[in-house]
């Protein structure tokens, strides 16, 4: 298993992150060995929601790390599709992943603040529906040309979406059920994303992953499978866990037990969130990276 942050990379109370040097601690990230970055899609603040993410658009914040790192992967999650145009979308995705040298993640979902919809002139009780075809006609983009093919028939002109993704295509990622039958994601995404569960909940919704893609793509094939989790790293290294929001208080040791456990049961890669903790970013980036990631470092992250 492969670990990771979600922006805003602090501790912060209230909906808006104070934003000071992020690059800095992606700079941290990535030299230390972590294996991805993860980016939020909020397009306005909505008070009842508590939470804007890192405040800025995610493919302006997101280029803007990229520049500022070499090896770690950039992901969004995620990308709201139902909000905007397929071609946009892979426009701005192949773009990224271009300029990265393929290092993006795209993470997408429904998107699940109605207040969001109107203001884009779509329907939030449609979201299912926009998702999936957005979805795939972004997957098609990068292949085939997708709805250019339509373009390109009728203007005899030939048509083409550039740039090209370094290795053919941008990997797609899925957040929760998005409205759609996980058969149907197994098929069409490259690795779900989902929330914490305890272990023994969570071992069983990877066991239905993992028969979803077995039956959709072959008992072969393995797609991967994403948590966030947020955290508050306490001090006592040998503090057991205590339950909050999407995560857990904990010591450093309990930690490295709990994440062994998610690692058993086939999950892939834990992004962790520091909204909630007691202690400053840093110095909890900085014990995470002395005694917990050697323990779940991977080559070629």
């Amino acid at each position: 298993m492969s670990l990771g942050f979600f922006f805003p990379i602090e501790a912060y109370e209230g909906d808006k992150p104070r934003l000071e040097q992020p690059q800095v601690l992606a700079r941290s990230a990535d030299q230390a060995g972590y294996a991805a970055l993860w980016v939020r899609d909020v397009p306005i603040r909505d008070p009842h929601f508590g939470d804007v993410g890192q405040m800025i658009d995610p493919w302006v914040f997101a280029a803007w790390i990229a520049a500022q790192t070499t090896d770690i992967a950039i992901g969004t999650g995620s990308v709201i599709l139902p909000l905007r145009s397929s071609l946009d979308l892979a426009k701005a995705s192949a773009s990224l992943d271009f300029v990265s040298g393929g290092r993006l993640l795209f993470g997408t979902a429904t998107g699940d603040r109605p207040s969001e919809f109107p203001l884009y002139g779509k329907d939030h009780a449609g979201r299912g529906a926009a998702f999936r075809q957005t979805l795939e006609e972004i997957s098609d983009l990068y292949q085939n040309g997708g709805p250019l093919n339509l373009a390109r028939q009728l203007s005899g002109v030939p048509l083409e979406l550039l740039p090209q993704p370094p290795f053919g295509r941008v990997p797609l990622l899925v957040t929760g059920f998005a409205q759609q039958p996980l058969e149907w994601i197994a098929k069409h995404a490259d690795g779900w994303m989902t929330y914490p569960r305890d272990i023994a909940a969570q071992a069983k919704v990877v066991s239905s992953w993992n028969s979803a893609v077995h039956v959709a793509c072959g008992p072969e094939r393995y797609k991967p499978v994403m948590q966030s989790l947020y955290i508050d790293l306490l001090p006592e290294a040998d503090a057991a866990p205590r339950p909050m929001h999407l995560g857990f208080k904990i010591g450093r040791n309990a930690l490295i037990a709990l994440l062994s456990r998610y690692q058993a049961i086939g999950i892939a890669h834990t992004a962790f969130n520091l909204k909630y903790s007691s202690r400053p970013a840093s110095s909890v980036m900085d014990e995470l990276m002395e005694y917990v990631l050697p323990n779940f470092r991977i080559d070629n992250h």
